[in-house]
């Protein structure tokens, strides 16, 4: 069994592999070559009057490899003196996390790899956000506009450079010091024109490719700031709101977000947070902590295509250059690591790297 960490991830996989790796998953799931559980989280009390714990898991098999994905954070939902609401998280202190892959094999049961999720997860999120560019934004799509400047914006920059020809992007996130970085790095590592704006609304203007890439509980783009012609990417499900989706002319889903509760109980709610779905311990006072439902909230519902239904050409994709396209990036986030992991588990295996812990540890001779 291996032990492979971020920085061999980061050594190992590379963009394209990854794209490749979930196109080729997801177009099996219709015919049951491919499977995944969406998102599932718990709410537990923790240490802090402010916050909640939250345990979550997603799942997904194809091609021989099972992958279970597991997080454990402290949840908050800080509201700053603008008033933007966002979602943050921790393990333990504010700048350490706790995410694991384990995978194994569907062939015999064997378990076959523990996996740091921070790299893969930044690069799975990323790379989805690039099929649906590949797929639904105009060919001749050259010009970015993302708002967040964080790690995920970075991948879905690298997803976008990968599969479309991007020559110039504007960027803008509330703090000046992090856009102005993010758009340091970005020149310097794709040698484009990467320029940090003032504004969303500089951000969105005269773009072919709008990617929202933040951790905010609220829409975070005007729905009237859409031309025609755009290609808009998600990172999270508030962060469009029901406006621009009156505004889409096509609409495609990655897959299944999550079950809907039906009706939502005490104990079992759906969109909690950016939650889809989540089971909740505590008191009624200590429950009072999460955040409520926001009504005409759309990220983890509606009746959409799928994406495999837009690549086995089911389902029609832009079909005009001034159609507004939006590839909702979330649901098929289990498959995405058993797809994704399965491809450096194979590359680190083939290539003798990580670090090997005896298979024993993990197997017994008690049934369970």
């Amino acid at each position: 069994m291996l032990l492979i960490d971020n920085d061999l991830v980061k050594r190992l996989l590379t963009m394209e592999e990854c794209i490749r790796a979930q196109e080729e998953a997801f177009r099996q799931i219709p015919a049951g070559g491919a499977i995944h559980r969406p998102r599932i989280d718990m709410y537990v009390p923790c240490e802090r009057d402010d916050g909640y714990y939250r345990w979550g898991s997603m799942e997904g098999a194809n091609d021989g490899i099972f992958a279970i994905r597991m997080k454990s954070d402290v949840m908050t939902w800080p509201r700053d003196a603008d008033g933007n609401w966002t979602e943050d998280k921790y393990c333990i202190k504010p700048g350490t996390y706790c995410g694991l892959v384990l995978l194994f094999s569907t062939r015999n049961g064997e378990p076959l790899a523990i996996i740091n999720d921070g790299h893969i997860q930044h690069m799975r999120v990323g790379g989805g956000a690039g099929l649906g560019v590949k797929y639904l934004s105009r060919k001749d799509a050259h010009v970015v506009g993302m708002l967040g400047s964080g790690g995920m914006a970075e991948t879905f920059l690298e997803a976008y450079c990968a599969v479309r020809d991007i020559q110039k992007v504007k960027v803008f996130s509330p703090t000046p010091a992090n856009r102005e970085r993010y758009a340091d790095t970005m020149k310097k590592r794709f040698g484009i024109d990467v320029v940090a704006v003032d504004s969303a609304r500089e951000a969105v203007r005269g773009v072919d490719i709008l990617s929202c890439c933040t951790d905010s509980m609220t829409p975070i783009f005007d729905a009237a700031w859409l031309e025609p012609g755009m290609h808009v990417a998600n990172l999270n499900p508030a962060e469009v709101g029901e406006p621009a989706y009156r505004r889409f002319d096509v609409i495609i889903r990655q897959g299944t977000a999550g079950g809907r509760p039906a009706p939502d109980s005490d104990r079992q709610r759906s969109e909690v947070g950016l939650s889809p779905m989540a089971y909740i311990a505590g008191s009624e006072d200590e429950m009072k902590r999460l955040p409520q439902p926001r009504p005409g909230l759309r990220g983890f519902g509606g009746e959409y295509p799928h994406f495999a239904d837009l690549a086995l050409g089911k389902v029609p994709g832009r079909t005009g250059n001034a159609q507004i396209t939006f590839y909702h990036n979330i649901g098929n986030q289990g498959l995405q690591f058993s797809s994704v992991g399965g491809a450096v588990y194979r590359k680190a295996k083939a290539q003798g790297l990580g670090r090997q812990l005896p298979t024993e540890w993990f197997v017994q001779d008690i049934r369970d």
